[in-house]
């Protein structure tokens, strides 16, 4: 007899803002609080890879949050079908035993065309004259209309950019509350945000974090309550910490300087020119994959890289493999940045030079990560603002805008906090809690959740990870550091 079972990935939770949660806390004290390793790149879309199948990156694939599509020639991050992350899922592994196991994912990552039965993610619409409004989908499509004839539209301008907070995180919770009542799913994923956001723009020990974290557990209350009303077993999991961090790295701008990194011209602005260049970066927070067209390049390369100011590694073929990375998605050199700093995708070297989406938000059109999307233009967000009330006025009027808020080295020297780096402190690292007191242990990897979970959902053919919870291979050399 399987339990139902509700995982909840609360983005940027960590053992020190758990202190300011007291639902979270009263669960971790009925049951057990633990230390969880996490996976390099310690970032969304590899962590949940992890936690879901229980491989590392050089299995599923998910070398970050985006990568170089080699066979396209394209640089895609925030890809969303199912199909990109390879390994076993667990519940595939559940309905091995049990063919009839049923699964709703709400918000996480990798949804699109995923073998469960309700899908909910966020996905615009984007209009043949190129608006684009805020929306989710849904699967089975009916769905869509059950969620927001109740919630009201998905929010989608709250889960992202300069107006990023908690309705967002809100309205998914709610929507995992409904699926559960009206549904009643085996495993229930819930993906819920609201903690990345003021962590990367003021830092996670500033008086805004604390503020989100005590805003996020007034959330959670009623979707935990909802989790207990059918005797639900809950775990709380994050894919990461977010540290103190204020030093931007541009390392794209550096490979041009040296002439590896090549772009083309078009309007008077610069593009990225990954079909010519030598050597590129793709940057994904405090991880960049560098990609070498050569391979009589990359050792001099990976020497370039390793002067640059606020890298802490270059890692090779050698390194990768270490940390389990090594898979023909990564680049041929992966860097990690110091404690501190943080890699833009920055690429040109005069911003009247740059493409005209740098200064949108635009997560699916640069090629690389960009937290300051999370902010109005720190040098003039009064202007910032009044453009953004110019183009929502055009919007109305079915007239053509750009919503150019964002800044460009600006906005990059405001970020306060990242993460990708694996953990140094604990206290600044993943949590795990769960409601089931009877596998409590200090500590679990990333890579036994996938088994957890279904010892907790009670499939006979599977076990309690055992050991005292020795950290996988690359969550290992983090803690050493």
């Amino acid at each position: 007899m399987t339990s139902p079972l509700v995982v909840i990935d609360v983005v940027g939770l960590t053992p020190r803002l758990l202190a300011h949660m007291p639902r979270l806390r009263a669960l971790a004290e009925a049951g057990w609080q633990a230390e969880l390793g996490t996976v390099l790149p310690a970032v969304t879309c590899s962590a949940q890879a992890t936690l879901l199948t229980g491989a590392l990156p050089s299995e599923h694939g998910i070398v970050g949050n985006g990568w170089y599509f080699r066979d396209l020639g394209e640089v895609f991050l925030w890809r969303q079908h199912h199909a990109l992350m390879g390994g076993e899922k667990v519940w595939q592994a559940a309905r091995r035993e049990r063919p009839d196991y049923t699964v709703a994912n709400v918000c996480w990552w990798y949804a699109m065309g995923a073998d469960v039965n309700w899908t909910v993610t966020p996905r615009p619409i984007y209009y043949a004259d190129g608006r684009k409004e805020p929306d989710c989908y849904t699967d089975p499509p009916e769905l869509h209309d059950e969620l927001t004839s109740k919630l009201g539209g998905f929010p989608l301008f709250t889960y992202w950019g300069p107006g990023a907070g908690l309705p967002s995180s809100r309205w998914i919770c709610r929507a995992a509350e409904q699926i559960m009542v009206e549904k009643n799913p085996d495993l229930t994923l819930v993906y819920v945000p609201h903690l990345d956001y003021d962590l990367q723009r003021f830092g996670p020990s500033s008086e805004q974090a604390v503020a989100a974290a005590v805003e996020l557990d007034g959330v959670l209350g009623p979707l935990l309550d909802a989790a207990a009303a059918r005797n639900a077993t809950v775990v709380v999991l994050s894919e990461y910490g977010i540290t103190e961090a204020s030093r931007p790295v541009d390392v794209n701008r550096l490979l041009r300087a040296e002439g590896l990194l090549r772009v083309y011209t078009q309007d008077g602005m610069e593009y990225l020119d990954p079909w010519t260049s030598r050597a590129f970066a793709v940057a994904d927070h405090q991880v960049a994959h560098v990609y070498v067209k050569d391979p009589a390049d990359v050792p001099a390369v990976a020497k370039l890289c390793a002067g640059l100011p606020g890298v802490a590694q270059v890692l090779d073929a050698a390194g990768k493999a270490e940390h389990g990375l090594d898979h023909e998605r990564a680049g041929e050199l992966v860097l990690v940045a110091e404690p501190d700093a943080w890699f833009t995708y920055y690429y040109w070297l005069d911003d009247a030079r740059a493409p005209d989406f740098a200064r949108l938000v635009e997560i699916h059109r640069k090629p690389g990560y960009d937290p300051a999307e999370l902010f109005f233009d720190p040098a003039a967000p009064g202007a910032a603002k009044r453009r953004a009330g110019v183009a929502l006025a055009r919007k109305k009027l079915g007239m053509r805008y750009l919503m150019s808020v964002v800044g460009l080295d600006a906005g990059a020297k405001a970020v306060r906090g990242s993460h990708g780096r694996l953990p140094a402190d604990p206290a600044d690292g993943p949590v795990l809690i769960c409601s089931d007191p009877s596998t409590a242990r200090d500590s679990y990897a990333a890579t036994e959740v996938k088994n957890l979970l279904l010892h907790l959902a009670g499939l006979s053919d599977q076990s309690a990870p055992a050991g005292g919870g020795a950290q996988d291979g690359a969550s290992a050399v983090g803690r050493r550091r």
